[in-house]
């Protein structure tokens, strides 16, 4: 299955922070802790040049523990200012607002030299689709400031939100780009969420899910659906179904609503803490490892 989705609303809304970036002191950018690239979209990059930048692990707790260590150390090798949050429970977010104060350190001395005192960082909050972005703010806020949801597109439009004398903060839609040159960022998307479900092929996605679950943690399906993990996506997903008793008429398999189980299971955390995406940052992890070994 070809993994693309951008709707016409995308357009205005990167349109509308294009207009915006020059009022904005910092980004902070949300990325999904278990794909932390594909979740990034690259033109905000283009977008953010030149700007201070905080990019928040979100939804930590549904990634894999250490995967989400070295993605932290990825990140900071690049010169940014990182964390990991869970923004529906809050954890994590009580750490943000004196990274704020790190990341824009040169901008407030720059502001004190002037004579200019106790004027608020502005930042951008900026990520895809259902990243998680109203949810923290709500959270570091402390109250319900932004819309939110569990699905991609609740929010519409930008809206300022002063949260104290220090900080202003600009929520924005979340947005995709207009082609996924690489098709593992699109299927990626697709597993978390962030793409429309109404667009995909559900035991599509359910099956190429399991080819990825099978190689990284086989374990998780089993213990979960009590079925043997073959290396055949088709007839585990059939396993699920009767595991699950999803059945139609007839007695005939219901791999549809397998699909759905499966694939929920995944996003909510019930086949346990899991990072899919590792190819960049097992580069850290095999420096941790010489490190370990120069100790012993």
């Amino acid at each position: 299955m070809n993994y693309q989705w951008y709707p016409g609303h995308m357009t205005k809304a990167k349109r509308m922070m294009q207009e915006n970036i020059k009022l904005i002191d910092l980004i902070i950018e949300l990325v999904d802790a278990r794909i932390p690239l594909s979740s990034r979209n690259p033109d905000i990059d283009e977008l953010g040049r030149n700007k201070a930048r905080i990019v928040l692990l979100n939804k930590a707790d549904l990634a894999d523990p250490v995967w989400n260590k070295r993605w932290v150390k990825y990140f900071e090798a690049k010169g940014a200012h990182v964390l990991e949050v869970n923004s529906r429970t809050g954890a994590g977010v009580k750490g943000i607002q004196g990274l704020v104060q790190e990341a824009c350190r040169e901008k407030i001395e720059r502001d004190r030299k002037r004579g200019i005192v106790n004027r608020p960082v502005r930042a951008m909050v900026v990520g895809i689709p259902n990243v998680g972005k109203s949810t923290f703010i709500n959270s570091f806020a402390g109250k319900a400031c932004a819309k939110t949801g569990n699905k991609p597109g609740v929010t519409k439009g930008k809206q300022w939100i002063r949260l104290n004398k220090n900080l202003e903060l600009l929520d924005t839609p979340g947005i995709l780009w207009p082609k996924f040159e690489d098709q593992e960022v699109g299927k990626n998307l697709a597993f978390i969420g962030s793409m429309n479900d109404e667009v995909i092929i559900m035991d599509e996605l359910a099956c190429d899910l399991l080819k990825t679950l099978d190689e990284l943690y086989p374990q998780a399906v089993k213990a979960r659906y009590d079925i043997e993990v073959t290396g055949s996506p088709v007839q585990e997903l059939n396993e699920i179904a009767r595991s699950r008793m999803c059945y139609g008429k007839g007695e005939e398999l219901d791999t549809e609503r397998a699909a759905a189980i499966l694939i929920d299971d995944f996003r909510s955390g019930k086949l346990g803490r899991m990072t899919l995406e590792r190819h960049i940052a097992e580069s850290v992890a095999s420096q941790d490892t010489e490190k370990e070994q120069k100790v012993e």
